[in-house]
């Protein structure tokens, strides 16, 4: 989050113009006034981060006092400031499990937008293909997830070479119970209910994939790399903007979901 102290009138320890740059973990650089002020203002990015929203917010700096549309701080300077928050974070955090072809042509996708991407896969002569990545991890698919793990409400896609490494994936993040918003999985319908028989055994009949999707990408047509990424993206747009009534490629033609 970006903090830039907007607007000032009476005393006050900063002035107009100044700002702070906040992290998700409270890490900051520059400053908006110290005090309650700036205590508060880390709180509120910290707050903000998670929901990726921007934020006008007008403050007292006088303990006890009230005014209208104000939030009162326990200062005893007696000013009144406004503190602009700006989201400048990525949209989405995307994990792409598999540098292959089709993980290259989602990734270039994917970069045309403010989405921060990471890409694993252990074939070292596949990933150094990889530019536009913002993290690369030259390491096994189950190995990344265990030392890493990854972001709730993130979006995974699994198109490792076999199919047993996709399993593996996508069981890992049922193992330990991630939160992932989407999980694609690249497959065939026979691949995908080989997949699914398999993890019913192991998880049960109850196991939760409403955020499973596969054959993944919504069903536009075409067989290349580059038309499998545009559908890929196509449904994390739709996900991401929580957009319905789209055909999906894990849909059967009555609208119904395959695992269910």
């Amino acid at each position: 989050m970006m903090v830039t102290v907007v607007e000032k009138t009476g005393e006050g320890p900063v002035e107009v113009g100044k700002k702070m740059i906040v992290g998700e973990n409270g890490e900051r650089y520059g400053t908006v006034g110290g005090g309650a002020l700036e205590f508060y203002a880390i709180e509120k990015c910290k707050t903000l981060i998670k929901t990726k929203e921007h934020l006008f917010e007008k403050y007292l700096l006088a303990e006890g006092q009230v005014y209208p549309d104000t939030v009162t701080l326990p200062m005893a300077c007696g000013g009144r400031v406004a503190l602009l928050y700006e989201y400048l974070g990525s949209k989405e955090y995307i994990y792409i499990f598999g540098a292959g072809h089709v993980g290259q042509a989602v990734t270039n996708v994917l970069k045309t937008m403010p989405f921060h991407v990471t890409v694993i896969d252990d074939r070292i002569e596949v990933i150094d293909n990889f530019k536009l990545a913002d993290q690369i991890y030259p390491m096994s698919f189950v190995e990344f997830i265990e030392k890493y793990s990854i972001k709730p409400g993130s979006f995974v896609v699994v198109c490792t070479p076999a199919h047993q490494h996709d399993y593996h994936v996508i069981n890992k993040i049922l193992e330990l119970k991630l939160k992932p918003k989407y999980i694609g999985m690249l497959c065939s319908p026979v691949k995908l209910n080989d997949y699914l028989k398999q993890t019913y055994a192991k998880f049960g009949n109850d196991v939760d994939l409403s955020n499973f999707y596969s054959p993944v990408g919504l069903n536009l047509g075409g067989g290349s790399p580059a038309e499998i990424a545009i559908s890929i993206v196509s449904e994390i747009l739709a996900v991401s903007h929580d957009k319905k009534n789209h055909n999906h490629m894990r849909e059967t033609t009555d609208g119904v979901p395959h695992y269910w």
